[in-house]
């Protein structure tokens, strides 16, 4: 079986990373909520929250604190929601926290998530850039 998020992580797909460590990978939601949509997945591949192995849960969480406290830095949000699905909802069978910048009055109401993209890839690139300098990851 393939897995899109498990062939992020592995550097086999490409995508606009904003974080890289032994144990998670953050990277942009082709699409987003909002630009700066940030999905943070386990490199090990768990499809549910109930089946992330607890050793994991702290790094996990971990990368999504500190992507939440950069995110509303880098793209100028005010806050952030963070989300994830189980099963239902969930695109990709492989577990994701979603971490999407909010500004109040942003139009977000309760699940209902309107989508939009990037203007292009360079768009997108920047967006990345300016998420990784907050988290101090370079270039």
């Amino acid at each position: 079986m393939t897995c899109l998020f498990c062939d992020l992580a592995a550097g086999r797909q490409p995508a606009h990373r904003v974080w890289d460590s032994s144990q998670t990978v953050a990277f942009l939601d082709s699409r987003p909520v909002f630009k700066g949509h940030v999905l943070v997945v386990p490199r090990v591949h768990v499809q549910t929250l109930l089946e992330l192995p607890t050793d994991l849960m702290v790094p996990l969480m971990a990368t999504v604190q500190k992507v939440a406290a950069a995110l509303a830095a880098a793209v100028g949000a005010e806050g952030t929601f963070v989300a994830m699905n189980n099963v239902v909802s969930q695109s990709v069978p492989h577990l994701h926290v979603h971490v999407v910048p909010r500004r109040r009055k942003d139009g977000l109401r309760g699940f209902f998530w309107p989508r939009t993209r990037y203007d292009d890839d360079a768009e997108a690139a920047a967006v990345a850039l300016e998420i990784k300098r907050a988290l101090g990851a370079g270039s």
